[in-house]
C-alpha cells in the first residue's frame, strides 16, 4: 500500500470543489451515476471496436445502501481502470495541484478539457462523505485490481487488491446526516429513487437497487416519432412543464456531425400566468449524454421564446467543472440559432397548413414572439413572416404579405396605427381618409406593437408608415386649389394661444369628418412610447405634436369666420382649448386639466340651450 499526500494547492483545490462550487449534495450521486454510465459506453465500444474479451450482455450499474454501516455504493461492470489510470485520473486534482488550475477554478474559467475526466465529478462525493473507497479493474486484463482510498484531507493510499471483479465500485462512508446543512441521509432508498429519477432517469444502462430498476431508460428525444405514441409525449410534456393540457405541437430536431445533439421541443398550447413576470421559469431543460444538467437553461433558447418547453441533450458541451453553468461556447450559440430557426418554420407550417392551431399559438405567444423583432436583428424577417395582425381589410388577421398584394397602385409603404383597441384605432380621426379612399391599414394594439415599429425598417422593401405621424400625401379627391392661405391668420393664432401643447398648426390631408387631430412629427416618439418610458421611469422633456385642421369641417371654417370678424373675443382662446382637447381625446390621449375642459364645454353647451 501506498500513503500519498496531497499538495498545499490540492488541499485547497479539493476544499473549493467541496464548498464553493456545487449548489446541491444531491450533485454527488449523479455524478458517480454519470462516470459509471461512461464506463458502461467505453466497455460496450471496446468490445465492438477494440475486439476486447469481457461480458458485455448485462451491462448496468448497481446502488446499494448499508443503513447500519453508513455507506453506499455505486457498482459498474463497465471498463474499469488499472493501477496507473487510477493515478491518472483520479489523481487529476492529486497531480494537477497548480497554482494556475485554482486560479481558472475559482474565476470560473476551467478548462473544457476537465470535464468528463473521472476524478472531477469524483471528488463532489467529499461533500458527503467521511472517506470514500474505490475498487476497480480494467476489463481486459488478467489478475488484480487496484484499491483507493481516501477522506479528502491531506493524504490518500493506493493499493492492488486480488481477485477483484471487472469494472468500477465507489463506496462512499457518510458523514451524518443534517438537514439543516441540505446534508440528506443518503441511505434513505426514497432520497436514492428521488435522485435517480431526476437527474438520471434517461440513462440508457439499468440502474439497479435490488431487484427494483430505478431509471426509466425512456430518453424519447432518442427515439423515432413513428415508435413513440402521443400520450407518451404527452405525458412527458406535462412531466417538464407542470401544464395539464395537452401540447400544441412536438418538434423533434436530430443534429449529427462534428457536434451532435438532440433536441424534443413542445409548444404548448395556452400561455402560463406568467409569461409577462421577469421572474418566471423558463428556458429549456438541458441533458449531456443523457444525463441531467440543468432544468431552466436560458442560454438555449432566446427570451421571446420562453414559452417553449423541452429538453437538449447534446453529446458533448463545455460544462464548467461543476456541470452546472454552461461556458459561452459556439456549440451553445449554434444550437441556439437552429432551435430558434426550427422552431419559427414550425410555426409557419401551422400559418400555411393549420389555420385553426395557428389561431391559438399566435392568441396566446403572438405578443411575446414581437419582442425578438427588438431583439434578434437576424431573425426579425423570419418573425414577421409568421405574425399576423388585424387590419381594416376585414375581421380576419392578415400576414404582412397579403398586405403588400392588396395595396393599392402607387403604394409604396405599409399603413398603421397603434392604439389600445381596435374599436379606438378603428375610430381614430386619423384613419378618415385612408377608410374612405380604400387604403387598408394595420391595427396594432399590443404595448410591444409601439416599440417593434420603430426598430424594424421595412418588410419586403416596404416601409412602416405610421398614418399618425409625419404628413400623408394620399391622392386628393379633387383639384380645388389648397385653402391654406385664407388659413394662415387662424392657424398663427391657435399655434400662439396652444403653445404649451403643440409644436405647429396646419390643415389636414387625413382628415374628413372630424374637425381636428394631433399628429407626430416624423422623429418624434409617439405620446404612447412616452408614456411608457414614463412609466419606466424615464422621465424627458414632453413631446409637442402638431394639431391639423379639417378645414371643410363647419367648427373649423366657423372658427376661421369668427376669428376674422372679431380677433379680440375672449371666447376664442377657449375655443381654441376645447378643439385641442376634443382631438386629444378623439385618439384616447389624456387631457392635462380635465376639470377646466369639462367646464368650458358645460358653460359653452349651455350657451346653445
Amino acid at each position: 500500500m501506498e500513503t500519498l499526500e496531497f499538495q498545499a494547492e490540492a488541499r485547497q483545490l479539493l476544499q473549493l470543489m467541496v464548498h464553493s462550487i456545487y449548489s446541491n449534495k444531491d450533485i454527488f450521486l449523479r455524478e458517480l451515476i454519470s462516470n459509471a454510465s461512461d464506463a458502461l459506453d467505453k466497455l460496450r465500444l471496446a468490445t465492438l471496436q477494440d475486439g476486447v474479451e469481457a461480458d458485455a450482455s448485462d451491462l448496468h450499474i448497481e446502488v446499494t445502501a448499508d443503513k447500519e454501516a453508513r455507506t453506499l455504493t455505486v457498482r459498474d461492470n463497465g471498463i474499469g481502470m488499472t493501477h496507473d489510470e487510477v493515478v491518472e485520473l483520479i489523481g487529476t486534482i492529486a497531480k494537477s495541484g497548480t497554482a494556475e488550475l485554482l486560479v481558472k477554478l475559482r474565476e470560473a474559467k476551467e478548462s473544457p478539457e476537465l470535464i468528463g475526466q473521472f476524478g472531477v465529478g469524483f471528488y463532489s462525493t467529499f461533500m458527503v462523505a467521511e472517506k470514500v473507497t474505490l475498487v476497480t479493474r480494467k476489463a481486459g486484463t488478467e489478475g488484480h485490481g487496484t484499491r483507493w482510498e481516501s477522506s479528502g484531507e491531506g493524504t490518500y493510499t493506493i493499493e492492488d487488491v486480488p481477485d477483484a471483479p471487472v469494472g468500477t465500485s465507489v463506496t462512499v462512508h457518510l458523514r451524518p446526516s443534517d438537514e439543516e446543512d441540505a446534508l440528506y441521509d443518503y441511505t434513505d432508498d426514497w432520497k436514492i429513487r428521488e435522485i435517480v429519477k431526476k437527474y438520471s432517469d434517461f440513462i440508457s444502462f439499468p440502474i439497479r437497487m435490488g431487484d427494483d430498476t430505478l431509471n426509466s431508460m425512456k430518453a424519447l428525444w432518442a427515439r423515432p416519432r413513428s415508435e413513440v405514441s402521443d400520450e407518451e409525449y404527452h405525458e412527458f410534456y406535462r412531466h417538464i412543464s407542470h401544464d395539464w393540457s395537452e401540447p400544441l405541437e412536438i418538434i423533434n430536431m436530430k443534429a449529427e456531425g462534428t457536434f451532435e445533439y438532440e433536441a424534443l421541443l413542445f409548444l404548448p398550447s395556452r400561455a402560463p400566468h406568467d409569461l409577462f413576470q421577469r421572474d418566471s421559469r423558463r428556458g429549456l431543460q438541458l441533458y449531456v449524454k443523457r444525463v441531467f444538467i440543468m432544468d431552466d437553461s436560458r442560454e438555449l433558447i432566446p427570451d421571446y421564446l420562453r414559452f417553449v418547453k423541452g429538453v437538449v441533450d447534446a453529446a458533448d458541451l463545455s460544462l464548467n467543472i461543476s456541470r452546472e453553468i454552461l461556458q459561452q461556447d459556439r456549440h451553445i450559440q449554434m444550437i441556439r440559432r437552429r432551435l430558434v430557426k426550427k422552431v419559427l418554420s414550425t410555426v409557419k407550417d401551422l400559418l400555411n397548413n393549420n389555420t385553426e392551431k395557428y389561431t391559438t399559438f399566435w392568441r396566446e405567444f403572438g405578443r411575446a414572439l414581437k419582442e425578438g423583432l427588438l431583439n434578434d436583428p437576424d431573425n426579425q424577417k423570419a418573425i414577421l413572416d409568421v405574425a399576423t395582425f388585424s387590419s381594416t381589410a376585414g375581421s380576419e388577421p392578415t400576414t404582412l404579405t397579403s398586405y403588400i398584394e392588396r395595396m393599392k397602385e402607387g403604394q409604396e409603404e405599409i399603413y398603421y396605427l397603434t392604439g389600445d383597441s381596435r374599436a379606438q384605432v378603428e375610430n381614430s380621426p386619423h384613419m378618415e381618409a385612408f377608410q374612405q379612399q380604400g387604403y387598408e391599414v394595420l391595427i396594432l394594439t399590443d404595448p410591444v406593437d409601439e416599440i417593434w415599429v420603430e426598430a424594424v425598417p421595412d418588410y419586403d422593401g416596404k416601409k412602416f408608415q405610421s398614418i399618425a405621424r409625419g404628413s400623408v400625401d394620399l391622392p386628393k379627391d379633387s383639384e380645388e386649389p389648397e385653402p391654406e392661405g385664407d388659413f394662415a391668420p387662424l392657424l398663427t393664432f391657435l399655434k400662439e394661444q396652444l403653445t404649451e401643447q403643440i409644436k405647429d398648426v396646419r390643415l389636414s390631408h387625413r382628415l374628413i369628418s372630424s374637425p381636428a387631430c394631433l399628429v407626430s412629427d416624423t422623429d418624434d416618439i409617439t405620446p404612447a412610447l412616452e408614456k411608457m418610458y414614463r412609466a419606466m421611469g424615464q422621465e424627458g422633456p414632453r413631446v409637442k405634436r402638431i394639431l391639423e385642421l379639417n378645414p371643410n369641417h363647419a367648427l373649423v371654417s366657423g372658427l376661421r369666420a369668427a376669428f376674422e370678424e372679431r380677433s379680440d373675443d375672449p371666447a376664442l382662446p377657449e375655443t381654441a382649448e376645447l378643439l385641442y382637447g376634443t382631438a386629444l381625446l378623439a385618439e384616447g390621449g389624456d387631457l392635462d386639466d380635465p376639470a377646466r375642459f369639462a367646464k368650458l364645454l358645460a358653460e359653452r353647451l349651455a350657451k346653445t340651450i
